[in-house]
């Protein structure tokens, strides 16, 4: 088969690869109905992130089970299933508090790669979850989704403390940040912010919930935020971005008592110590214990409730998954989706 492998930045290849095969008797193997290219991928892409050796790309995927391990009890072949990117046994201490994320057992979910026509996930009965049946094909982009970006944007709002009639603002105006506007809107946020300078991102952010669009950036952007809001700030706050700017942006936009739920991918970001003990906010982020949530989003989704699979404005081929990282690192995209 072919698959993706990133080389060094902006040298994306399409190219022979194995064909995933049983390695641990928990393993699984998927044939991919969809992947995409998330905009983490984008910080190895850039050279953000060094790139030392050829890369196996992908991490965002759902598809039918081909074939199982001989550990294997609840995931079996014919299932159509939608995974998280950390695999999770779902029975370990740290699991069961909710962070499979952080399993003990945890690894990437899809160490193959998941921009491929076939993947091995790791600790399937743990990580996989199947849909009621097979779903009808417009149903897809949006199971994708919940796979990363709609579990990762729930996350961000459930850390920001998002209850009924209370005031969101989101920092990010990418995947993750519209699906939590999704998100906000279903834990019955009254006021949804979402920052945003891009007219077709603040449209989408608009048709999920946004009752405000802020275009303002910085100590601005937080200004506005507090204009907006009596001068307190938001009760909570999504930061989708991961640069020193978005966090402090987020921080500085909370009230005191607030919350902020970070999950952009921390690059560079130093909180100064005396700011934050005397901004009086909740912080709580790092990388989406999916795997939680999933059984709700799928509910969701496949009861048409939600539709985050809005979110993806580009779909291609998988062989033309460097065009995909190219419109993303432009921002001509939103999101990529590869149909094998």
């Amino acid at each position: 088969m072919r698959g993706t492998v990133l080389y060094g930045p902006r040298d994306v290849r399409f190219e022979e690869r194995p064909e995933p095969e049983i390695i641990e008797p928990t393993d699984a193997i998927i044939r991919t109905a969809a992947t995409c290219v998330c905009g983490s991928d984008l910080w190895p892409y850039r050279g953000d992130d060094p790139v030392t050796e050829p890369r196996p790309m992908g991490h965002e995927y759902c598809g039918v089970v081909e074939e199982v391990g001989g550990a294997v009890r609840n995931i079996k072949p014919g299932q159509f299933v939608v995974g998280s990117f950390f695999s999770s046994d779902n029975t370990c201490p740290i699991c069961q508090a909710g962070y499979q994320s952080r399993c003990v057992r945890g690894e990437l979910a899809a160490p193959t790669g998941a921009q491929a026509p076939f993947i091995r996930v790791t600790l399937a009965d743990g990580t996989l979850v199947a849909t009621p049946d097979l779903p009808e094909d417009d149903l897809v982009p949006s199971l994708l989704a919940a796979s990363d970006v709609l579990g990762t944007g729930w996350f961000a709002a459930d850390a920001a403390d998002v209850k009924p009639g209370s005031t969101a603002a989101i920092v990010g105006d990418g995947a993750v940040g519209l699906c939590a506007v999704i998100a906000a809107r279903q834990m019955g946020a009254e006021r949804i912010i979402m920052m945003s300078r891009h007219e077709a991102r603040a449209t989408l952010a608009r048709e999920f919930g946004a009752t405000d669009i802020v275009g303002e950036r910085g100590d601005e952007g937080v200004a506005r935020v507090k204009e907006l809001t009596g001068g307190l700030g938001a009760h909570s706050v999504v930061e989708a971005v991961g640069t020193q700017e978005s966090m402090m942006q987020a921080i500085r936009s909370t009230r005191p008592g607030g919350h902020v739920g970070f999950v952009g991918v921390t690059h560079g970001v130093e909180i100064p110590g005396q700011e934050l003990f005397f901004s009086e906010v909740h912080l709580l982020g790092g990388p989406a214990p999916v795997r939680r949530f999933l059984p709700e989003l799928i509910d969701l989704i496949w009861n048409r409730k939600i539709d985050p699979g809005k979110v993806f404005d580009l779909r291609l081929p998988l062989e033309q998954v460097a065009e995909g990282y190219k419109a993303m690192d432009e921002r001509r995209a939103i999101k990529a989706l590869l149909m094998p």
